[in-house]
């Protein structure tokens, strides 16, 4: 498994089972592919069909719609975390080139009064496609299903309370973004869409994008084409994540590459959940991953302090 010529698959079905045995299997087998490869296919990811085929459907509708009505819908103070955000707003950290995509991202819904609300903008609701802010709720929340259950997974592995992440995540702030990748119409100044890069959050669950693009960077330093299966959503680990297991979990490098010239004309939609925790999650590295041959290589910093960092080195937030 040291290159992800063939992407580890899992079964989440297997974890919430209620078979220990299995459940076991499963810890190992998820935890191992993080360590390796950084990436892994799951299956029986619980976010029901007609969701997904709905969340392509509206995001397909939105992206349509005139220029000047999505940059109604772009407010500049929010740096890009709600609402929409227009061509070559942000570039991967190192990189000057801005990616050739649009954007709109749907962050947190608190229902339970719990005062982490004050932290979070409202969401914002675009009338031209009623559909389209139910629709992105609704998976929201069976991402957020997902990701916990991945996330508990993940700590059984570490050693760790198999509900350590639970509160760290319950109304944190995550972000669902719609991505349009829009046909390229001259000769492209570079092969690459969204130029390399590393996500910040804990895990990112990418339901499969409409067309091929997605690489990511093996051990042996070569570029891997991901293609996941209808059936199968794309999960791996960010930097908070390997931040936090002092780099056992390894978050991976990725990218999007253009089609091949026979696809140029065709647009490309990805709708990535970027997992995160509440701001005040401490991202400390864990002891358990300490030791004489693993010094720390962090230094301690909140998960919104990291956060803010590391939108100011993509571009979104001056």
């Amino acid at each position: 498994m040291a290159t992800v010529n063939s992407i580890p698959s899992v079964d989440l079905a297997e974890f919430t089972s209620g078979d220990s045995a299995r459940k076991s299997v499963f810890v190992q087998k998820l935890g191992k592919a993080y360590e390796e490869v950084g990436f892994v296919a799951v299956k029986n990811h619980g976010i029901p069909d007609n969701v997904i085929a709905d969340l392509y459907k509206y995001v397909q509708e939105f992206f349509q719609l005139p220029s000047e009505t999505k940059r109604s819908y772009e407010i500049p103070a929010l740096a890009g975390q709600r609402g929409y955000t227009s061509f070559g707003k942000e570039h991967a950290k190192g990189f000057d080139a801005p990616d050739l995509k649009e954007f709109f991202q749907f962050g947190q819904t608190v229902e339970d009064n719990d005062p982490v609300k004050s932290e979070y903008p409202d969401n914002v609701q675009v009338k031209e496609v009623p559909a389209f802010t139910p629709t992105l709720f609704e998976a929201y929340r069976g991402f957020e299903k997902s990701g916990r259950a991945l996330l508990q997974a993940i700590a059984l592995y570490l050693g760790l309370d198999e509900h350590y992440f639970d509160d760290k995540i319950h109304n944190g702030n995550s972000i669902l973004r719609a991505i349009h990748y829009p046909p390229i119409t001259q000769e492209p100044k570079s092969a690459i869409r969204a130029e390399q890069h590393e996500d910040i959050n804990l895990i990112t669950l990418l339901v499969g994008a409409s067309a091929d693009g997605l690489q990511v960077l093996d051990k042996q330093d070569n570029w891997v084409p991901v293609t996941s299966l209808p059936d199968q959503i794309v999960v791996n680990v960010g930097d908070m994540l390997q931040r936090l297991t002092n780099n056992k979990l390894k978050s991976t490098t990725h990218r999007v590459v253009n089609p091949p010239r026979e696809m140029w004309n065709t647009s490309r939609f990805s709708i990535p959940f970027f997992l995160h925790p509440k701001s005040d999650m401490d991202l400390t590295c864990l002891p358990s991953t300490i030791d004489a041959a693993h010094p720390a290589a962090y230094p301690p910093i909140t998960a919104g302090e990291y956060l803010d960092e590391r939108l100011r080195e993509i571009g979104l937030k001056k």
